[in-house]
This record gives structure tokens, sequence and C-alpha cells, in this order.
């Protein structure tokens, strides 16, 4: 019990993260929004930068396997690559392949389907 609490209130944390994100973006402050998502993806996922914007897919996939994070957190991931998309082509083709493998981890492994990430998964077949 003590570890999904502590588990929803990191999740409840990153919503807030993702939220204080959007903002910057739509104030036109991109440099602090990318600034605040990078020092997420360090800090709160422990992903390599290399690795999230590289396109070696299966160096993801290794990193995603093996770094096992929650359920929750995963879906957490999700969100933060989905509002990255759009940024440009080259981030675009970048965060798709591995936005899908989540999706996927999130079905296969975790039996985790929600309607809005079937949406999103067809909507980000556009970008791979």
């Amino acid at each position: 019990m003590y570890r999904k609490d502590l588990i929803t209130a990191e999740i409840q944390k990153l919503a807030e993260v993702l939220a204080k994100i959007m903002g910057l973006k739509l104030e036109g402050k991109f440099a602090e929004a990318e600034v605040i998502f990078n020092d997420t993806m360090q800090n709160s996922f422990a992903i390599p930068k290399e690795i999230l914007d590289g396109d070696n897919l299966s160096s993801f996939e290794k990193w995603l396997n093996e770094s096992d994070i929650p359920a929750d957190k995963l879906d957490s991931l999700s969100e933060f690559l989905y509002y990255e998309l759009g940024v440009s082509d080259a981030r675009n083709k970048a965060i798709a392949p591995k936005l899908n493998l989540i999706y996927n981890l999130l079905a296969d492994k975790h039996k985790i389907v929600h309607l809005v990430n079937l949406h999103r998964q067809k909507t980000i077949q556009q970008y791979i």
C-alpha cells in the first residue's frame, strides 16, 4: 500500500510538471519548456537523452524493458512524449516509434488499454 501511495504521489507531480510544460509552450517559452522536459526525462524516468532523442529504436526498447517502470508511471511517460509530437518532423520521427513501443508494452505486459491510447496509436502512425 505504501509503495502504491508513493507511485500515486509521483504520478501527481508528473502531471503537474506536464501541465507546466504545456503552459510554457502555449506562452511561446519553448526553450524553458524543453529544459523542464529534459530534466523530467532524466530525473523522473532516468532515460538518457541520447536514447530518447536517438534513432536507434532497439536501444530505447532495451532501456524500456530493463527499466521496469510501473504501469502508471509508464502511462505518464507516454503523456510526456505524446505532447512532444508536432514540434518538428525530426522530433516526430524520433518520438512516434517509441510511443508505439510504450503503448504496446502497456497493452501486452500490463494489460492496460485506454481508448485514448488507442486513438493516439492511430494518430502517431502518420509519423512512423
